[in-house]
């Protein structure tokens, strides 16, 4: 009797702790792990990099690891999407290597677009620095929300979501976005479906598109493939 009782008993506690696990609110992380040290500035030449960087010495870290100018510049919208997008992520800016956060400068000229893509390593935020901004983003149940942004204006695109920015001002627009990982990634469509190396097969893409080989070459074409 006493060994049932006890028997019960256990797994009764056993059930209340995985009840109450469930139930306890799980942790919030960032898309990059936290750091294990006050810094750690990437060595970028290193041979071997496990999901991130290997550190630089600290023997031979300076000022100049942490300041980057790259986004003071203009940069050159001369290109089919009328856009550019210079990046300050850790492969340019190494000082923020396990920090979690990165920043890039897109430029558009007059009806410029930076095409539809994901990140699938961040979410994003941005802010209109200049003209006017058509930015939007699609949900996993192709729910599109939008909005027209001028300067001083945020956004946030949710992470791993298709969005984008188009240009609907008369003169040039900026914007700085802002990630939370050291080096979100982009997954832009118009290159990935149609620059590919090697080609996605024209079979998938005509099916998956619904038009003929002649559409999906003519686009094609127009990536230099």
């Amino acid at each position: 009797m006493n060994m049932i009782t006890s028997s019960s008993l256990v797994f009764s506690l056993l059930f209340c702790l995985m009840v109450s696990m469930l139930l306890l609110p799980l942790p919030s992380h960032g898309a990059d792990p936290d750091p294990l040290q006050d810094f750690c500035v990437a060595d970028l030449n290193a041979s071997t990099s496990v999901n991130g960087f290997p550190c630089k010495p600290v023997s031979k870290t300076t000022s100049d690891d942490f300041f980057f100018d790259g986004l003071s510049k203009e940069g050159n919208t001369s290109n089919p999407f009328g856009a550019n997008l210079t990046a300050g992520n850790v492969l340019a800016f190494p000082g923020l290597n396990t920090l979690g956060i990165s920043m890039n400068r897109v430029d558009f000229a007059p009806g410029g677009i930076n095409p539809p893509h994901s990140h699938p390593r961040a979410s994003e935020s941005g802010v209109v620095i200049e003209g006017k901004l058509l930015v939007g983003f699609v949900t996993t149940n192709n729910v599109f929300y939008s909005k027209v942004l001028s300067a001083g204006q945020m956004f946030v695109i949710p992470r791993g979501l298709v969005h984008f920015q188009l240009n609907v001002g008369e003169g040039k627009a900026l914007a700085f976005t802002a990630f939370n990982s050291q080096l979100p990634g982009a997954v832009v469509l118009p290159l990935t479906l149609f620059a590919s190396t090697p080609s996605i097969p024209d079979q998938v893409l005509t099916k998956a598109l619904q038009v003929d080989k002649d559409v999906i070459n003519t686009i094609r074409s127009k990536f230099g493939f």
